[in-house]
């Protein structure tokens, strides 16, 4: 894994960054295929330039990066079998440190220590949030349905 994705640290875009990946993801997506192949791109970094050939996911992944910066949201990359701090599951769930912490001691989400230090793989947090989000959905769903039934206006 490089150093650059060791860190986990968000990329908070500045206002310029924030310009300038609107345009770009602008263009890219102009130019994003219908169907998934391969992207061919010039690079040209001061006067050197080359042509390179990258996998479509690579390119889909780059253009959500992209409009995430323009909409100003800080970005980070995790790898998938990445295990996290409870600090920075804590984050990624968008929750204190110590509801987390409840979440793992009621093995909700699954854990291993090292030392006595709790680790969360990033898979398993993912799973967490989609069944998370499922249930929120439902009930929202539920909420809305009851809503007509009693003729709230909704």
């Amino acid at each position: 894994m490089s150093a650059l994705l060791q860190e986990n640290e968000p990329t908070i875009p500045k206002e310029h960054d924030i310009v300038l990946a609107g345009k770009s993801s602008k263009e890219l997506a102009a130019l994003f295929p219908k169907k998934e192949k391969d992207f061919q791109m010039v690079v040209m970094v001061d006067k050197r330039e080359a042509k390179i050939t990258f996998p479509f996911s690579a390119i889909k992944l780059l253009l959500e990066i992209l409009t995430q910066m323009a909409e100003g949201n800080a970005v980070t990359l995790i790898p998938i079998h990445a295990e996290l701090t409870t600090q920075e599951a804590a984050n990624l769930l968008n929750v204190s440190r110590p509801f987390l912490i409840k979440l793992l001691e009621k093995k909700k989400i699954p854990f291993h220590k090292i030392g006595t230090h709790r680790r969360i793989r990033f898979i398993d947090l993912l799973h967490f949030k989609a069944n998370a989000d499922d249930v929120s959905q439902k009930a929202l769903n539920d909420l809305v349905k009851q809503a007509q039934e009693l003729n709230m206006g909704y």
